[in-house]
């Protein structure tokens, strides 16, 4: 596949002309204080597994509107409270779910806690099931996610995943086997766009790690490509002809490039130069707006969608380990 979006040259330099909203942190304020309304009620069950390198719990947390989120934590056989562990908190692709829970061992293995989130109304797509039903319906929308509640950014469904994804670090951070000062967001895809949220909407996180992430300057990814999740926009639009204006206002409150503006924590990305699911210059336009002093790439300039995978991986495990043992 050949190169399809700017030279590396440009994208190191690319910044969209990205109008925010002047509520946008305002938004944002209002929507976690009005979860927070609701007891957090982090809740801990021990799941017996014949893994005895790990202990594994079935989490279940208040979320948006007080719903329940599901959620793994995987922690190293043996942790004690007298010496607390740094924590890395995941979020998963688009379609996904929390799968099970010995899909996760990475890193515990390595000795963080590690806690997954499982993404409401997600998990039915084949290839990780998940166990956390979205109960908030929502107007007209194309089959996916991306779309649902698009005319109000009340209504949009990544609200409530943001909302989900913040209290998500809330729960991890009430184990008493967890080193609240030191937690890590990443994720890839879906799960980068939400860490970059998150890196926003958290400012004391330790570190966060966003792994060609979706979710990023939806202007240009809307028309830039056809491949789904992003071509779920111009589908929608393609049958509520002269929504634009208002389907964008919308998406602009939940823009990582605006969220890039406000995360702070030390910060590793990675782009795809032959990703068509994520075009690598959304993904440079959130890069090149973090605001953070420490922020560095990996380029992957021969792959698509599924990046540096394994590699990446290995890129993560040592950089994590530099700064949550720090």
């Amino acid at each position: 596949m050949p190169h399809f979006d700017l030279p590396l040259d440009e994208l190191r330099r690319y910044r969209p002309e990205l109008t925010e909203p002047d509520d946008f942190d305002a938004f944002w304020e209002k929507s976690l204080l009005e979860a927070r309304q609701f007891d957090l009620d982090a809740r801990f069950e021990p799941v017996r597994l014949p893994l005895p390198g790990v202990s594994v719990f079935d989490v279940t947390y208040a979320g948006f509107g007080g719903h329940p989120i599901k959620g793994w934590l995987v922690l190293p056989a043996g942790a004690t409270a007298d010496e607390p562990l740094p924590a890395v908190v995941e979020y998963i692709g688009y379609g996904g779910g929390r799968g099970l829970a010995h899909m996760h061992l990475l890193w515990a293995a390595a000795g963080f806690a590690h806690f997954v989130m499982d993404t409401r109304g997600q998990g039915s797509g084949g290839w990780a099931q998940g166990d956390t039903p979205d109960p908030v319906g929502s107007g007209p929308a194309h089959p996916g996610y991306l779309t649902r509640g698009i005319e109000d950014p009340h209504a949009y469904y990544y609200r409530r995943v943001f909302v989900d994804a913040v209290r998500a670090v809330e729960a991890v951070r009430a184990h008493p086997l967890v080193d609240a000062g030191r937690i890590a967001a990443l994720g890839a895809s879906q799960g980068g766009g939400i860490a970059l949220a998150v890196a926003g909407l958290v400012p004391d996180l330790t570190a966060i790690a966003p792994d060609v992430p979706f979710l990023c300057d939806f202007p240009r990814a809307a028309t830039l490509t056809d491949r789904p999740p992003y071509s779920e926009i111009g589908l929608y639009l393609k049958a509520r002809r002269g929504g634009e204006e208002r389907v964008f206002q919308t998406l602009s409150y939940f823009d990582g490039v605006h969220f890039a503006t406000r995360g702070r924590a030390p910060a590793l990305f990675s782009a795809a130069l032959q990703d068509m699911t994520c075009p690598p210059s959304t993904v440079f336009a959130a890069f090149n707006a973090y605001a953070g002093r420490e922020r560095s790439m990996e380029v992957y300039s021969f792959n698509d969608h599924e990046g540096g995978g394994p590699y990446q991986q290995g890129v993560q495990l040592r950089w994590l380990s530099d700064h949550l043992r720090q």
